[in-house]
Order: C-alpha cells, then structure tokens, then sequence
C-alpha cells in the first residue's frame, strides 16, 4: 500500500482524516473479535493470555519494522489497545459466565 501523492496541504489532511476513520473502524471490528473469544475461554488467566499479547507485540513489531515505521510505536500502540480490549474481554467473560 502506498500513499497518493497530494498536492496541498489540505489534500493531506483529508486523507489522514479517511485513514483515520477506517482504523477507528478497524479497531472496533478487532475489539468485537475480541468479545466473540471471551466466550471459548474457562478462565480469567486465559483471558488474559500473556503469550498470545506477546505474540501479537512481536508480530506487529515486526510488520512495522518491514514497513519502515518505528516498532516502538506500534509496541506502544498495541500495548495501550490490547489493555483496553482485555479489560473489554473481561468484561464479556464475567457477563457470559453469570447466565
């Protein structure tokens, strides 16, 4: 993927903006995911799931790393979103074990 090459300012901004909207999008479709694996888990240390985040930190890394982009932003990144989505994740997890 490659980005168009924009002749203004303002050209710039907007396809930011379009990119931005669709890894908002993205995001959500990840957390929902994320929801649907509370449910195959037994218990709150697999929902946690310490090596698969290490995993996914590792694989992301280097994706950024291929892609010229600095892996420690996207380790940032996904650190920051992987907490979010566990604590969604738990929260799934508690409310489909009390039915």
């Amino acid at each position: 993927m490659q980005a168009k090459q924009c002749n203004t300012l303002e050209e710039a901004r907007q396809e930011i903006d379009k990119l931005d909207e669709e890894i908002v999008k993205l995001i959500a479709m990840r957390n929902d995911y994320i929801k649907q694996i509370a449910h195959f888990k037994t218990n709150i240390d697999e929902v946690k799931a310490e090596d698969r985040i290490a995993e996914v930190i590792s694989r992301v890394r280097e994706q950024a790393i291929s892609l010229d982009l600095s892996p420690n932003l996207i380790n940032d990144l996904y650190v920051r979103m992987i907490d979010g989505m566990v604590e969604s994740e738990i929260e799934e997890f508690n409310n489909a074990k009390s039915f």
